[in-house]
Protein backbone atom coordinates (compact mmCIF):
# COMPACT_ATOMS: atom_id res chain seq x y z
CA UNK A 1 0.00 0.00 0.00
CA UNK A 2 1.59 3.33 -1.08
CA UNK A 3 2.51 6.03 1.41
CA UNK A 4 0.49 9.25 1.41
CA UNK A 5 3.21 11.87 1.84
CA UNK A 6 0.69 14.45 2.97
CA UNK A 7 -0.64 12.54 5.99
CA UNK A 8 2.26 10.20 6.63
CA UNK A 9 -0.06 7.19 6.48
CA UNK A 10 -0.30 4.45 3.91
CA UNK A 11 -3.34 4.69 1.67
CA UNK A 12 -4.99 2.90 -1.22
CA UNK A 13 -7.41 5.77 -1.90
CA UNK A 14 -5.64 7.14 -4.96
CA UNK A 15 -6.35 7.73 -8.62
CA UNK A 16 -2.78 7.63 -9.88
CA UNK A 17 0.52 6.32 -8.58
CA UNK A 18 3.98 6.80 -10.06
CA UNK A 19 6.83 4.76 -8.63
CA UNK A 20 10.42 5.61 -9.58
CA UNK A 21 9.48 6.82 -13.05
CA UNK A 22 12.39 7.68 -15.33
CA UNK A 23 12.21 9.00 -18.87
CA UNK A 24 14.66 9.50 -21.72
CA UNK A 25 14.29 11.22 -25.09
CA UNK A 26 16.66 9.17 -27.24
CA UNK A 27 19.75 9.10 -25.01
CA UNK A 28 18.95 12.31 -23.12
CA UNK A 29 17.69 11.92 -19.57
CA UNK A 30 14.64 14.09 -18.87
CA UNK A 31 14.19 13.07 -15.21
CA UNK A 32 14.64 10.03 -13.02
CA UNK A 33 13.03 8.39 -10.00
CA UNK A 34 9.82 10.42 -9.84
CA UNK A 35 7.32 8.98 -7.36
CA UNK A 36 3.95 10.47 -6.40
CA UNK A 37 0.42 9.68 -5.31
CA UNK A 38 -2.62 11.58 -6.61
CA UNK A 39 -5.73 11.32 -4.44
CA UNK A 40 -9.32 12.58 -4.86
CA UNK A 41 -10.22 16.10 -3.67
CA UNK A 42 -6.65 17.36 -4.03
CA UNK A 43 -4.85 19.93 -6.17
CA UNK A 44 -1.24 19.17 -7.05
CA UNK A 45 1.02 21.77 -8.65
CA UNK A 46 3.79 20.61 -10.96
CA UNK A 47 6.61 23.16 -10.95
CA UNK A 48 10.23 23.63 -11.93
CA UNK A 49 12.50 25.55 -14.31
CA UNK A 50 11.93 25.59 -18.05
CA UNK A 51 13.09 22.31 -19.55
CA UNK A 52 12.73 20.38 -16.29
CA UNK A 53 10.27 17.92 -17.87
CA UNK A 54 6.93 19.18 -16.57
CA UNK A 55 5.04 18.59 -19.83
CA UNK A 56 6.69 15.18 -20.23
CA UNK A 57 5.55 14.26 -16.73
CA UNK A 58 2.01 15.38 -17.50
CA UNK A 59 2.00 13.29 -20.68
CA UNK A 60 3.10 10.26 -18.68
CA UNK A 61 0.47 10.89 -16.01
CA UNK A 62 -2.24 11.19 -18.66
CA UNK A 63 -1.14 7.98 -20.36
CA UNK A 64 -0.23 9.71 -23.63
CA UNK A 65 3.31 8.34 -23.39
CA UNK A 66 4.90 5.52 -21.44
CA UNK A 67 7.94 6.10 -19.23
CA UNK A 68 11.30 4.59 -20.05
CA UNK A 69 11.37 2.98 -16.60
CA UNK A 70 9.16 2.78 -13.55
CA UNK A 71 5.53 2.06 -12.69
CA UNK A 72 2.47 4.09 -13.67
CA UNK A 73 -0.76 2.84 -12.08
CA UNK A 74 -4.12 4.39 -12.94
CA UNK A 75 -7.17 3.62 -10.80
CA UNK A 76 -9.53 5.89 -12.73
CA UNK A 77 -11.28 4.95 -16.00
CA UNK A 78 -10.03 6.67 -19.13
CA UNK A 79 -13.42 8.29 -19.71
CA UNK A 80 -13.16 9.92 -16.29
CA UNK A 81 -9.84 11.60 -17.13
CA UNK A 82 -9.46 14.93 -18.93
CA UNK A 83 -6.30 16.63 -20.16
CA UNK A 84 -6.05 20.29 -21.12
CA UNK A 85 -2.69 20.85 -22.81
CA UNK A 86 -1.09 23.58 -24.90
CA UNK A 87 -3.34 22.81 -27.87
CA UNK A 88 -6.88 24.09 -27.31
CA UNK A 89 -8.41 21.76 -29.95
CA UNK A 90 -10.77 24.58 -30.92
CA UNK A 91 -12.14 24.42 -34.45
CA UNK A 92 -11.92 27.93 -35.86
CA UNK A 93 -14.64 27.47 -38.46
CA UNK A 94 -17.24 26.42 -35.87
CA UNK A 95 -19.05 28.60 -33.37
CA UNK A 96 -18.41 28.15 -29.67
CA UNK A 97 -21.71 26.28 -29.36
CA UNK A 98 -20.98 24.03 -32.33
CA UNK A 99 -17.51 23.27 -30.96
CA UNK A 100 -19.08 21.92 -27.78
CA UNK A 101 -21.73 19.98 -29.69
CA UNK A 102 -19.01 18.42 -31.85
CA UNK A 103 -16.96 17.34 -28.83
CA UNK A 104 -20.06 16.02 -27.09
CA UNK A 105 -20.52 13.64 -30.01
CA UNK A 106 -16.84 12.65 -29.96
CA UNK A 107 -17.10 11.78 -26.27
CA UNK A 108 -20.54 10.14 -26.68
CA UNK A 109 -22.13 12.70 -24.38
CA UNK A 110 -25.81 13.48 -24.88
CA UNK A 111 -25.98 17.24 -24.45
CA UNK A 112 -28.71 19.44 -25.85
CA UNK A 113 -28.26 23.12 -26.73
CA UNK A 114 -29.41 24.27 -23.30
CA UNK A 115 -26.79 22.13 -21.55
CA UNK A 116 -24.08 23.38 -23.90
CA UNK A 117 -25.18 26.96 -23.22
CA UNK A 118 -24.92 26.30 -19.48
CA UNK A 119 -21.32 25.18 -19.97
CA UNK A 120 -20.54 28.28 -22.02
CA UNK A 121 -22.11 30.39 -19.30
CA UNK A 122 -19.87 28.70 -16.71
CA UNK A 123 -16.77 29.85 -18.59
CA UNK A 124 -18.10 33.29 -19.44
CA UNK A 125 -18.76 32.67 -23.14
CA UNK A 126 -22.55 32.56 -23.32
CA UNK A 127 -22.68 35.92 -25.10
CA UNK A 128 -20.29 34.56 -27.76
CA UNK A 129 -22.01 31.19 -28.27
CA UNK A 130 -22.79 31.78 -31.95
CA UNK A 131 -19.52 33.50 -32.90
CA UNK A 132 -16.90 31.54 -34.81
CA UNK A 133 -14.04 30.47 -32.58
CA UNK A 134 -11.53 31.63 -35.20
CA UNK A 135 -12.15 35.20 -34.03
CA UNK A 136 -11.55 34.38 -30.36
CA UNK A 137 -8.57 35.65 -28.39
CA UNK A 138 -6.20 33.14 -26.80
CA UNK A 139 -7.99 33.60 -23.49
CA UNK A 140 -11.42 32.97 -25.01
CA UNK A 141 -10.12 29.87 -26.81
CA UNK A 142 -8.74 28.58 -23.51
CA UNK A 143 -12.11 29.20 -21.89
CA UNK A 144 -13.84 27.23 -24.63
CA UNK A 145 -11.36 24.41 -24.22
CA UNK A 146 -11.99 24.50 -20.46
CA UNK A 147 -15.72 24.11 -21.17
CA UNK A 148 -14.89 21.06 -23.29
CA UNK A 149 -12.96 19.55 -20.38
CA UNK A 150 -15.65 20.40 -17.81
CA UNK A 151 -18.22 18.75 -20.06
CA UNK A 152 -16.59 15.41 -19.23
CA UNK A 153 -17.13 15.92 -15.49
CA UNK A 154 -13.77 14.22 -14.90
CA UNK A 155 -12.60 12.59 -11.70
CA UNK A 156 -9.01 13.33 -12.72
CA UNK A 157 -8.18 16.64 -14.41
CA UNK A 158 -4.73 17.43 -15.81
CA UNK A 159 -3.99 21.04 -16.83
CA UNK A 160 -0.68 21.81 -18.55
CA UNK A 161 -0.03 25.56 -18.24
CA UNK A 162 -3.71 26.44 -18.74
CA UNK A 163 -3.10 30.06 -17.74
CA UNK A 164 -0.84 30.83 -20.70
CA UNK A 165 -2.13 33.90 -22.52
CA UNK A 166 -5.13 34.36 -20.26
CA UNK A 167 -6.36 37.79 -19.24
CA UNK A 168 -6.96 38.48 -15.50
CA UNK A 169 -10.68 37.63 -15.70
CA UNK A 170 -9.95 34.32 -17.43
CA UNK A 171 -7.27 33.46 -14.87
CA UNK A 172 -9.70 34.20 -12.04
CA UNK A 173 -12.27 31.94 -13.67
CA UNK A 174 -9.69 29.19 -14.14
CA UNK A 175 -8.73 29.29 -10.47
CA UNK A 176 -12.40 29.11 -9.47
CA UNK A 177 -12.99 26.04 -11.64
CA UNK A 178 -9.91 24.29 -10.26
CA UNK A 179 -11.11 24.86 -6.71
CA UNK A 180 -14.66 23.78 -7.56
CA UNK A 181 -13.44 20.61 -9.28
CA UNK A 182 -11.42 19.56 -6.24
CA UNK A 183 -14.23 20.41 -3.85
CA UNK A 184 -16.53 18.29 -6.01
CA UNK A 185 -14.30 15.25 -5.49
CA UNK A 186 -11.93 15.41 -8.45
CA UNK A 187 -8.13 15.33 -8.37
CA UNK A 188 -6.49 18.22 -10.24
CA UNK A 189 -2.87 18.26 -11.41
CA UNK A 190 -1.77 21.63 -12.68
CA UNK A 191 1.36 23.11 -14.27
CA UNK A 192 1.44 26.82 -13.41
CA UNK A 193 3.56 29.68 -14.79
CA UNK A 194 2.79 31.76 -11.70
CA UNK A 195 3.82 29.47 -8.86
CA UNK A 196 3.92 32.06 -6.09
CA UNK A 197 0.45 33.29 -7.03
CA UNK A 198 -1.08 29.82 -7.26
CA UNK A 199 0.41 28.12 -4.21
CA UNK A 200 -2.68 28.96 -2.18
CA UNK A 201 -4.78 26.63 -4.37
CA UNK A 202 -2.55 23.60 -4.01
CA UNK A 203 -2.46 20.80 -1.46
CA UNK A 204 0.78 19.31 -2.76
CA UNK A 205 3.74 20.36 -4.90
CA UNK A 206 6.06 18.34 -7.08
CA UNK A 207 9.14 20.32 -8.09
CA UNK A 208 11.38 19.03 -10.88
CA UNK A 209 14.95 20.28 -11.09
CA UNK A 210 18.34 18.97 -12.23
CA UNK A 211 16.72 15.98 -13.94
CA UNK A 212 15.08 14.66 -10.78
CA UNK A 213 12.27 15.14 -8.30
CA UNK A 214 13.72 17.87 -6.10
CA UNK A 215 10.65 18.11 -3.86
CA UNK A 216 7.34 16.33 -3.38
CA UNK A 217 5.14 17.09 -0.41
CA UNK A 218 2.66 19.51 1.10
CA UNK A 219 2.40 23.13 0.08
CA UNK A 220 3.14 24.14 3.68
CA UNK A 221 6.43 22.22 3.71
CA UNK A 222 7.38 23.61 0.32
CA UNK A 223 6.63 27.18 1.38
CA UNK A 224 8.59 26.86 4.62
CA UNK A 225 11.63 25.51 2.77
CA UNK A 226 11.52 28.35 0.24
CA UNK A 227 10.58 31.16 2.60
CA UNK A 228 12.25 34.37 1.44
CA UNK A 229 13.47 32.75 -1.77
CA UNK A 230 12.24 33.30 -5.29
CA UNK A 231 10.97 30.49 -7.48
CA UNK A 232 12.45 29.73 -10.87
CA UNK A 233 9.83 28.36 -13.23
Amino acid sequence: MPLNTQTGYFSDNYLLRLDRVTHFFDQRLVFKDVSLLIEPRTVTLVAGPNGAGKTTLMNIMSGLISPSKGLVEHKVPRDKMAFLGHNTFVYSGLSALDNLKFWAKVYYRRLDDDECMQLLSLVGLKAFAHEKAGFFSRGMSQRLSLARVLMLRPDFLLLDEPGTGLDPDSRKLLREKITQSAQGGAAVVWVSHTLEEDLDLADKIIFLENKKQAFYGTTRDFSSRHQGKGFEH
